[in-house]
């Protein structure tokens, strides 16, 4: 069954909730093409309808299905009250074994509370005339076969896919109207910007899509209050009664502002309309570039390399060492709190109950602070990581190396936490970062794509935005321009300059010798070969 016909089929469904449930499910995992509940599991044990439970205040439910380890499912009746039916599955959730998602479901609403232990909460709403959007779909596939990728914090590739899709149809539209492409790029990288900040409350809620609902049918007007929206937010202000955060960092301060034609505001409403801020920086820029580039543009389907493939890079280029540096200095930090001592003292000294060196007042002092100041040097040293990408494209290996980066730090600060140091807060960040790329697009994009990760991360672990302004200048790390050859003075090519950094990573673009002279013209391998003169093969 595909979603148009599950759709229609239950448009016109009009049965009560006993005699409508359960074909409901059935369809559903037909849907998503998961065995039904008797096929995948004939004695009921971990998957099954009518599940009986006890109610913690005494008596018993049922849970109308239940899969273990998955969800917990409530169904009511078209337009009945599904919070009294999340009330019920709360009720009884423990009996269930605590699934991490509660599901309450009325045939044409389905809602999908998260229940996972530490998380905060979080709520998937699909209508049933929306099933079947690329996104929605994704949130079913995962509720039934991987739960953990809607636990709250997760980010999604489906909805980077679709909004890449939608802000490429929009940049095709403006430069069919004889607009420039480059200035097409500049401003919708600007207007995704906004579209992010408004989903994490980096801008007021709905700031940036208002201005397109409002005034739909009226480019001119759309231009002037989006010229006023990215004017306030370069340097602080108000747009209209909502005070806008100080954004800075060059994102704003010279950003033109395009008039978008009728069609284009209502593309780009129904962009606003998607979770923007749990698109996936790890490819959000590779994917944007293809759109917003139109020699790029046949490219929007293709393969891009994922985060994963990323990793298995990164991690033992710069984390290995970073780990093995920190593995070093814990060992040191627990004999410091066990002991007193950086060295664990031989022989088999007297112990307290707690399995730690009895020790006087002042020796416990002492002992905190050299691990505060040992904590404090670690620390210091992950800030002042430099990592570099030559051939940076749109920024997806150096986010997903500052990604690396922050967890590492967030398991210092933690064991800082745990051990009742609480004067740090996150500080690495985009400006440890080092770009050169060539082409504008990507260049563009790859500082956006970091800054939006960086903000996604500090919101989904937990960390207040407090900086102002928000952005930094990175005019100093990220460079237009070729990173092999200095091509300033044309007779007199040299070795492009690199900026001085701990580790270099990437994936840079490779040309066999007999295909450089094609690609590249042959002025420009002549160049190369007088500055590197690597032997002609």
């Amino acid at each position: 069954m595909d979603a148009s016909v599950f759709i229609q089929k239950w448009k016109r469904v009009d049965l009560r909730e006993r005699s409508a449930a359960q074909q409901h499910f059935l369809d559903l995992c037909e849907l998503v093409d998961h065995p039904k509940p008797a096929e995948s599991d004939p004695t009921g044990e971990s998957f099954t309808f009518e599940r009986g439970a006890s109610i913690h205040d005494g008596g018993e439910g049922w849970a109308d299905v239940w899969k273990r380890d998955f969800f917990g499912w409530e169904y009511k009746g078209k337009h009945h009250d599904l919070n009294a039916a999340y009330n019920q599955l709360l009720r009884y959730r423990e009996a269930l074994d605590n699934p991490p998602l509660l599901v309450v479901c009325d045939m044409v609403i389905i809602r999908i509370h998260t229940n996972f232990t530490n998380t905060t909460k979080k709520i998937y709403e699909i209508k049933l005339e929306e099933l079947g959007t690329p996104s929605n779909l994704e949130i079913l596939h995962n509720l039934f076969f991987d739960p953990q990728k809607l636990r709250p914090g997760y980010i999604s590739i489906a909805i980077t896919i679709e909004a890449a899709q939608r802000i490429g149809e929009i940049a095709q539209s403006m430069r069919t109207r004889g607009l420039d492409a480059q200035e097409v790029a500049h401003f919708l990288d600007r207007c995704i910007f906004c579209l992010f900040a408004e989903d994490v409350d980096l801008l007021p809620a709905g700031c940036f899509s208002n201005i397109l609902a409002k005034s739909k049918d009226k480019p001119g007007a759309v231009q002037k209050k989006i010229a006023i929206l990215f004017n306030a937010m370069a340097g602080g202000g108000f747009f209209g009664s909502d005070d806008i955060r100080y954004f800075n960092g060059n994102l704003f301060n010279s950003a033109q502002v395009m008039e978008l034609n009728e069609r284009e505001i209502a593309d780009m409403l129904q962009a606003s309309m998607l979770n923007w801020s749990a698109v996936d920086a790890s490819v959000f820029g590779t994917l944007f570039e293809r759109g917003l580039d139109p020699a790029k543009r046949a490219q929007l389907g293709a393969h891009y390399t994922s985060r994963a493939d990323i990793e298995v890079l990164v991690e033992p280029v710069v984390l290995a060492p970073l780990r093995r540096e920190w593995a070093e200095k814990l060992a040191v930090l627990e004999n410091l709190l066990k002991t007193g001592k950086k060295i664990a003292p031989q022989g088999a000294p007297e112990v307290a109950g707690n399995g730690q060196l009895t020790m006087s007042a002042p020796a416990k002092k002492k002992a905190k602070t050299e691990v505060d100041m040992l904590l404090h040097s670690f620390l210091t040293r992950l800030q002042n990581v430099k990592v570099l990408d030559p051939a940076c494209g749109s920024g997806n290996f150096l986010f997903v190396t500052l990604q690396m980066l922050k967890n590492l730090e967030k398991e210092v600060l933690d064991y800082a936490l745990a051990h009742d140091i609480t004067d740090y807060r996150p500080a690495v960040g985009p400006w440890q970062l080092y770009g050169i790329e060539i082409n504008p697009y990507a260049y563009d994009l790859a500082q956006m794509t970091i800054w939006i990760g960086y903000l996604q991360w500090m919101r989904n672990n937990g960390y207040h935005l407090t900086d102002s302004p928000v952005l930094r200048p990175m005019e100093n790390n990220f460079f237009n321009k070729d990173a092999i050859i200095d091509l300033t003075d044309p007779a007199n090519p040299r070795e492009a300059e690199w900026p001085r950094v701990d580790y270099v990573v990437g994936n840079p673009p490779f040309l066999g010798n007999r295909m450089m002279a094609k690609e590249l013209t042959e002025d420009y391998v002549e160049g190369k070969y007088s500055v590197n003169p690597t032997p002609h093969l």
